[in-house]
Formats: structure tokens, sequence, C-alpha cells
């Protein structure tokens, strides 16, 4: 009998793993082709552009973490325990609010355009581009904010295959009037954001597909025994800690993109922006992971299963492994290869991104690592933990960069490994001095 029941969290295991890498993975070409297609179309400036108005767009996916990945959990932790009721009520309450967040965030893009593009970018250069094609992508929030409330509910109701599906097609078109809207079109920068937005309404789309199963758990309703705080409370206090992990990368991308403009210039800013994009790399498995931990995870806490929820994190914990080491790998072997195929064709240039991707391709190691682990303790209910994680993982960089920047600025790109190393230690120290123990509590935030 448990011979039985390892095969088959096996086998849900890798059906959730490859369909969540499939979404990461359309997710991590949409960015990184994206920005190659802008490169090779408008020149490195757009690229910067791009990664300039990452803060903002890493803030939508914050209040996205917060809202959906939150309620995921609890949907997923219901649909273990078969409490139908609060299934739909947790859902339908998570719609309500990401399309009420789309909304507010469609109206900055209304009232306030260019004070919202003048906080990401101080260069006059670079200004114009950056407000362009962030005008478009923050009135496309309320479409980016329903595409991953679906995509987080349909997953963990059981059609993984099918969002990942959607997002591959999402990304598909995205890149495809990329160059429509940009070469054919001549809309400059502003085509990337507009082809950004109509790939993500057809994913939404496509999606809608899986309401047409009779065994779909994803029905609007809200009459519940529940008040509408209770509910609300107990999906931002699971979507907290990676929603302030997200929060705190959003105030990161702020900060950093500030010192490297200011020590480097626009060159450094580019360097940084190939980084970021190396970053995503490391994301597809890292969100394809922890995609499949959340939900997978999430459904054994349900139960009350302790050994199949330890066999789900040990297979996660193995693959994130193997995918970190060889991309590493692959990155230390052809940097310049990334370099060029973003358009950088300036031997400095080159030569100073050779350095920078090799750096990075080992800094992200420790940092996949504690965000899984950040997500363990989660599950766990070890709440203060994550929390601490959740914030440490991009705050830490921020002092480490600065400090760096202004006493060994030639070493800046070194910023981010001696950050992760030192919150590694940290974790280490506070998990030994509190004496944890990962088993499954009974008072879980799903009851």
């Amino acid at each position: 009998m448990v011979q039985k029941e390892q095969g088959d969290i096996t086998t849900q295991f890798w059906r959730f793993l490859w369909s969540s890498i499939l979404i990461a993975l359309s997710g991590c070409l949409g960015n990184v082709v994206d920005a190659i297609i802008v490169g090779n179309l408008i020149g490195e400036d757009g690229v910067s552009a791009i990664n300039l108005s990452r803060p903002v767009v890493q803030f939508m996916f914050t209040l996205s973490m917060l809202v959906a990945t939150g309620a995921s959990m609890l949907v997923g932790m219901h649909i273990g325990k078969k409490d139908q009721g609060r299934t739909r009520y947790i859902y339908t309450q998570s719609l309500i609010g990401s399309l009420a967040i789309g909304l507010v965030l469609s109206a900055v893009a209304l009232l306030w355009p260019a004070e919202a593009a003048s906080l990401l970018c101080k260069n006059e250069h670079l200004l114009q581009p950056t407000r362009e094609y962030l005008n478009v992508m923050l009135l496309g929030a309320p479409a980016y904010m329903l595409m991953w409330a679906l995509s987080s509910m349909v997953g963990v109701d059981g059609s993984p295959r099918l969002v990942s599906v959607a997002i591959l097609i999402d990304n598909a078109v995205n890149l495809s009037l990329d160059i429509v809207f940009i070469k054919f079109c001549g809309w400059g920068i502003a085509g990337s954001s507009t082809a950004t937005v109509v790939g993500h309404l057809v994913g939404i789309a496509i999606m809608m597909w899986h309401f047409r199963y009779s065994n779909c758990n994803l029905k609007l309703s809200l009459k519940h025994e529940d008040s509408w705080a209770k509910s609300w409370g107990r999906i931002l206090s699971q979507g907290a800690p990676l929603a302030l992990a997200s929060v705190c990368l959003t105030l990161l991308l702020l900060c950093a993109n500030s010192i490297v403009l200011s020590h480097t210039g626009r060159a450094g800013i580019f360097v940084f922006a190939l980084c970021m994009n190396l970053l995503q790399i490391y994301n597809l498995f890292l969100a394809g992971t922890c995609r499949t931990l959340q939900s997978l995870g999430s459904i054994q806490v349900g139960k009350g299963d302790a050994p199949s929820l330890r066999l789900v994190i040990d297979k996660c914990l193995r693959f994130i492994t193997i995918a970190m080491v060889i991309t590493c790998v692959f990155v230390w072997i052809w940097p310049q290869g990334i370099a060029e195929l973003f358009g950088c064709d300036n031997p400095t240039m080159l030569a100073q991104s050779n350095h920078a991707l090799r750096v990075f391709a080992l800094s992200f190691i420790p940092f996949c690592y504690i965000y899984v682990l950040m997500i363990i303790y989660k599950l766990y209910s070890y709440h203060k933990m994550a929390l601490f994680i959740s914030l440490a993982l991009s705050l830490t960089v921020i002092p480490v960069l600065w400090a760096i920047s202004q006493w060994a600025p030639k070493a800046i790109w070194y910023s981010y490994l001696v950050a992760y190393v030192i919150e590694a230690i940290v974790i280490y120290i506070l998990h030994k001095s509190a004496h944890i123990q990962f088993k499954i509590k009974p008072s879980n935030d799903a009851d």
C-alpha cells in the first residue's frame, strides 16, 4: 500500500512539475526572447527600458502572489479536505480581488503616466522609452492579474496541462506580435508591451475551457458561513510570505537599478539587464519547482499525509539542484553568446558582461534554495520563519550592494552572492536556535 501511494505521488509530482516547467518556460521565453527581439529591433536602450520598468511589473506579480497564490494554496487544502463550499468561496473572492487590483493599476496609467515613469528612470535618454513601455503594461494590468489568478486556480484544480498550453500560446502570441507591432506597425517599445497584453487575453480565453469539465471545483459562489474579512485574512496570510518576498524584490530592483545606473552608466545598466534576464532562466526551474511544491504539497497538508509531503519536498530539492548545476555550467562556458543574443557587439560591454554573468550564475544558486525553503516553512506552518526569509531575500542585498558600490565598486557584481551567503548562514542559525522540526501541525490556516 505504501509503495502504491508513493507511486501515485511520483506520478502526480512529474505531471505537476512538467506542466509547471512548461508554464515557467513559456514565461521565461516570453521575457527573455521579448528582450532579445527588442534588443535587435530597437537597440540596447530598449532592453534597458524594459529592465527599468521591471519593478512595476514585479509589483503586479507581487499582488498576484498575495491574492492568487495565497488563495490557490487554500483551495488546494480545501480540495484535499473535500470542502466544496470553502473552495468555491475562496476562488470567487480571489477573482474579485484580482480584477479590482488590475483596475486600480490601470487608473494610475490614465491619471499619472509621466509620474510613474519618472519614479523608475532618472536618465533623460531612457525616460521616454520607459514611459511608453510602462503605460501600456499598466493599462493591461486587469488582463495580467486575471491571467495569473486563473492559472493558479485551474492548475491546482487538476488541469495543469491546460494552464501550460494556455501560457505557451499566450507567449507565442506575444512574441509573434512583438515583431508585427515593432517592425511592421512602427509602434516602437510600446508595441512590445501591447503584444504582452494581447497574449494574456488569449491565454485567459483558453483557460476558460477548464470550466466545461463536470468535475470542476471552481464555481462562483459568495455563500459561505465564513465572513468576508475572515476569508481574506486567510488568503493574505497564505500569500504574505511569497508576496513579501516579491515586494522586497520590487524594492531591490528599484534600488539596484538606481545604484548600478549611477555608478556604471548606460553600459552598466545594460549588463545588469543581461544578469536579470539570466535570473529568468533560473526562475524557469525555480517557478516550476515552487508551483509544484505549493500545489501538490498543500493537498498533502490538507490530507494530513506527512510521508507524502516529505516525498514531494525531496523530489523538488533534487530536481532544482540538478537544474541549477546544469544552468550554471552552461553560463560559465558560454557567457559571450548570451550577451550577443541581446544585440551586444561592443567589445568592452562584452568583456564586462562575461564577468558579470558568471558571477550571477553562482549568485542565484543560494537564492533558489532559500526561496524553496521559504515555501517549505510555510507548508509546515512556521509562518514567522517564512516571513523572515521573504523579507531577507531582497532586503539583505540592498545594503550589501550599496556598501560594495561605495567602497569596492569594481566588485559590484559580487553583491548578490555575498548577500545570499549571509542570509543562508543566518537562516541556519535561527533554525537551530528555534529547534524547528518539520511536522504537519493540526492547527493549519486552512481550518
